[in-house]
């Protein structure tokens, strides 16, 4: 008895571990020169069919909106603040209560930089984002990333 319990409870776990580790959506990070010393820094987004990802710009009270934040670096400046790029959306969400705007299969998120002229560095950074399909919305995740100029 003590044994089918075990084997109960380890299918049960692992079919938990499994279901929470999937994750809709892939980034890719590049820099973009655009004019001596200034760079597209983007963050593209590729989310699976029927998923879709927030953006920055969704009202109060909804899902948790992506944010992408970059760490200082003396020898980069942020010029601007971060844009969108795909095919945004808007619904009123009934399970939140409130407008959403979202993209679905693709966005990119990019922002400006001016670098001193010459110098080699790397961006780093942070991307915060939820993912939800017409059924449920996964938990929040952030990651980090780099990228080299």
């Amino acid at each position: 008895m003590k044994k089918i319990v075990l084997t109960l409870a380890t299918i049960f776990l692992a079919t938990i571990a499994f279901a929470q580790s999937k994750n809709p959506v892939s980034f890719s990070y590049e820099a973009v020169k655009k004019a001596d010393g200034t760079y597209d820094i983007i963050v593209k987004a590729t989310i699976e069919k029927g998923w879709h990802i927030y953006s920055q710009n969704t009202d109060k009270g909804g899902p948790v909106p992506t944010t992408v934040k970059f760490k200082p670096n003396p020898l980069a400046k942020v010029s601007g603040k971060v844009t969108e790029k795909g095919k945004l959306e808007k619904v009123f969400d009934k399970a939140f209560g409130v407008n959403v705007m979202y993209y679905s299969n693709s966005v990119n998120f990019i922002q400006n930089f001016k670098v001193k002229s010459g110098v080699k560095t790397s961006i780093h950074g942070t991307i915060e984002y939820m993912v939800c399909d017409d059924e449920m919305c996964l938990p929040a995740k952030k990651q980090t990333f780099e990228v080299k100029i």
